[in-house]
Formats: structure tokens, C-alpha cells, sequence
């Protein structure tokens, strides 16, 4: 038998995401998702959170909850629902998970809206008050190019968290992962033009000039230059909001004109283990030179 390396269990966690991502909204048994990581049902768990940095459980909570809070945001379903497909028994238990994690009911965030601080573009009748400033800062930033390792999504913008999980545990079975490597997605599609199902992405890491790619990650380089650079604090169900006032508000007024260049995301901070009001995210967009 040839020795079992750290690229081999890496190999088989990437395989358990990939499940995780395509039932999220059916029961997923333990025992089973060992099967596919062709591990003791005994270790499993141990192999999984050293990849990953948390247990499947909390992986399964996070990522279902986060779906269920982009459902309560853009208003799709009743609560029972979002509860059901989030797979809780009952809109209490939902209600408890959900509260704990966001800070708030369910019934109350979807009233609300937003977990952090109002949006601006909600309310068109404060633009140019300047009371924006108080929930958005834009910059603008020279930002230099990147080399990144990047993973293909097709589908809803709010699905991508299983593909970073994947991409993670390929960087990790390759020592790839440490304290400056950052985390980007690039979002391509025109979700006003498109249906979900034909929206595309990338899930993206920095990586090294010596880095290769294979044949599901790609190694693609990320132009540089001029960038309008929007701050977001809070989950990333919201994001689509600070979109809607970045284009529809902040760009009008600027002066400047966006390049023939797609969007991209910059996370600032690690979404386990600290609440979702806390989550940063940059929003990079790119303008012409001057």
C-alpha cells in the first residue's frame, strides 16, 4: 500500500463538500458522508474540522442558515418553509438556530431587512444628505494585479460557500493555506439579465507564481488598476443591497465610468466562529483609468 498523504485527504473532504452543496436541503447522515470520504465513520470528523477549521455540523448550520437568511431577505417562501428546507423540525427549533447566529428572529430580520445598519438605497429620499456615509465607505483604490487559484460555481451567487470549502481543502492537501493568503470571488453574470441556474462565479485564493492548476482549478490572473472599493459589514445575504447603491447611487454621482471588467469580492475576515454582523466584505469595482 502506497502511504495515505495530505493531498489524499484533502481529496476525499473536497468530496464530502461537494455532497454537502448538492443536498444541502436533505438530511444528511454522518455515517454516510464518512462513506464518501472513504474514512472510519470513528475519524472522519477529526480529518474533516483539521482541514477545514470546523465540523461538518457547524459547515451543514452555517451554510443552511446563510441560505435561509438570503431567502427571508429577497422574501421567497413562508417561514415554515425556509425552516423546513433549512432542516429544522419545526419553525421554533429554526427560530432558536436563527437567532443565536443572527442576532435577531427570523420573522424580525425579514421585517428589518438588513442585521447591521440601514441601506441607503432603500430609502432614495436621504440620497445626497450625505446620511449614506454612515453605512457605506467607498474608496478609490490603485490596487495591484493577483494571481489566483480559482474554482468554477454555476448557479445562485448565495451557493458559492460550498465551492470555497472545496477549494479550501484542495489548498490545504497542498500547504497552500496561511495568514496571507486572501480569499476573492469574481462574479461574471448579469443576475438581472440571467436566470440563477446560468449565473457564473469563481471562488478564488491568492496563490504563489509556482502554483499550478489541475483539472478543476484553475490558475487565472486578476487585472489590477483602478477600483471603487465599497465596504460591507454584515452577512453576506445583504450584499446584493450595498450592489443595488453602489451602481444605482454612489457610480451616477461619482463621475466615473465602470470598466469592461466583472466585479469581485474580497473577505476580509473568516466567516467560522463570528457572528455574521461581524463579517467584512469588499466590494471591488473596476473604472476606467484617468
Amino acid at each position: 500500500m502506497k502511504p495515505i498523504t495530505s493531498l489524499d485527504y484533502s481529496r476525499r473532504v473536497e468530496r464530502v463538500i461537494r455532497h454537502i452543496g448538492a443536498h444541502l436541503d436533505e438530511d444528511l447522515d454522518l455515517n454516510a458522508l464518512a462513506e464518501i470520504a472513504c474514512l472510519s465513520p470513528y475519524h472522519f470528523h477529526r480529518v474533516y474540522a483539521g482541514i477545514l477549521g470546523e465540523t461538518v455540523g457547524e459547515t451543514v448550520r452555517r451554510l443552511r442558515l446563510h441560505h435561509a437568511a438570503g431567502a427571508l431577505v429577497e422574501g421567497e417562501g413562508a417561514i415554515a418553509q425556509i425552516a423546513a428546507r433549512a432542516g429544522y423540525g419545526s419553525v421554533a427549533a429554526f427560530g432558536r438556530a436563527f437567532q443565536a447566529a443572527y442576532g435577531m428572529a427570523p420573522a424580525a430580520y425579514r421585517r428589518r431587512g438588513f442585521l447591521v445598519a440601514d441601506y441607503p438605497a432603500l430609502h432614495p429620499t436621504t440620497a445626497g444628505t450625505g446620511s449614506e456615509q454612515d453605512m457605506f465607505t467607498v474608496t478609490i483604490r490603485d490596487t495591484a494585479p493577483v494571481r489566483l487559484a480559482a474554482l468554477r460555481h454555476h448557479g445562485h451567487y448565495l451557493e458559492i460557500g460550498p465551492v470555497f470549502g472545496r477549494l479550501y481543502a484542495w489548498a490545504t492537501g497542498r500547504n497552500l493555506m496561511g495568514p496571507k493568503t486572501r480569499a476573492l470571488g469574481i462574479y461574471y453574470s448579469d443576475t438581472n439579465a440571467l436566470p440563477a441556474a446560468e449565473w457564473k462565479s469563481d471562488a478564488c485564493i491568492s496563490v504563489g507564481p509556482e502554483v499550478k492548476g489541475d483539472e478543476n482549478v484553475r490558475i487565472i490572473d486578476l487585472a489590477g488598476g483602478r477600483h471603487a472599493v465599497l465596504l460591507h459589514k454584515g452577512p453576506y445575504a445583504e450584499l446584493h443591497k450595498a450592489y443595488t447603491w453602489l451602481f444605482g447611487t454612489w457610480l451616477p454621482a461619482s463621475g466615473e465610468e465602470p470598466a469592461d471588467r466583472p466585479c469581485f469580492e474580497e473577505y476580509l475576515n473568516n466567516p467560522q466562529g463570528i457572528p455574521p454582523e461581524e463579517w467584512l466584505t469588499e466590494i471591488n469595482l473596476p473604472l476606467v483609468a484617468k
